[in-house]
Parts: C-alpha cells; structure tokens; sequence
C-alpha cells in the first residue's frame, strides 16, 4: 500500500513564494517518475513539473519559477514556487508512478492574493 503526504501549500501574496513537500510510505523503494499536477476551480487538472532519472519537465508559465526536485532516500518530491502569480491558485496534487501504477496525493491549496 502507497501512501501519499503532501505539504506546504497555504497563502501567499502575488511575488511570494511556498515549496511544496510530497513523501511517499510504504514498502515500494523507489517512484519513476514523480511530478506535481494542479487543478483550477472549474478548470481541469494540468500538469505542473515532472522528474524522471533523467530529465524533467514544466508547464511553459511556470518554467523559471519553479523549480522540482526529489529526494531518492526519503521517496520525497518537492516543489519550489517563487514569483507565484494569482493564476497559479490552485489545489495541487503530487503524482508518482511504480511499475505503471499511478498514485495520487489528496491534494494542498495554494492560494496567491493579488
């Protein structure tokens, strides 16, 4: 069983910033890849950033303001947000694969204040 516990998430004022914390339990050792979505009030769910061993990936209007990163140890993905704009107000969710089998987190508001 897999268990995602995600952190970091709250308020914050337009050019403010928040790092968003993702660690998964469990027996499973290792997550590949693992990333952040988002999604919107009556907007869908979107991808964010994703890592893999050897690359990662953003959204274009985060691109130079967030920043992922993992930890392989402790199976923790984080999300650093800088620069974070009204638009980026959103509930967001880690998601981490192993084996083809997609878990997700329950999810952290973010909230940016213009």
């Amino acid at each position: 069983q897999v268990q995602l516990v995600e952190s970091g998430g709250g308020l914050v004022q337009a050019g403010g910033s928040l790092r968003l914390s993702c660690s998964g339990s469990g027996s499973i050792l290792s997550f590949d890849p693992m990333g952040w979505y988002r999604q919107a009030p009556g907007k869908q769910r979107e991808l964010v950033a994703t890592t893999t061993a050897s690359s990662t990936n953003y959204k274009d209007s985060v691109r130079g303001r967030f920043t992922i990163s993992r930890d392989y140890g402790k199976k923790t993905v984080y999300l650093q947000m800088n620069q974070l704009e009204s638009e980026d107000t959103a509930v967001y969710y880690c998601r981490v694969v192993h084996a083809s089998t997609i878990y997700w987190g329950q999810g952290t508001q973010v909230t940016v204040s213009s």
